[in-house]
């Protein structure tokens, strides 16, 4: 029963895990891109 391909034993990437630490560079890029977009459109509306 002790099998050495077990899968819970293997080594997993987690995906929010790799998406973790470039987020205090995606983050205000996208704010900065929400918030110019809303302006666009408020300007564009007036």
């Amino acid at each position: 029963m002790s099998d050495a391909s077990n899968p819970s034993s293997t080594k997993t990437t987690d995906v929010v895990e790799s998406i973790v630490p470039m987020m205090p560079i995606v983050l205000p890029i996208g704010g900065a891109i929400l918030i110019f977009l809303l302006a666009f459109i408020a300007v564009t509306m007036a």
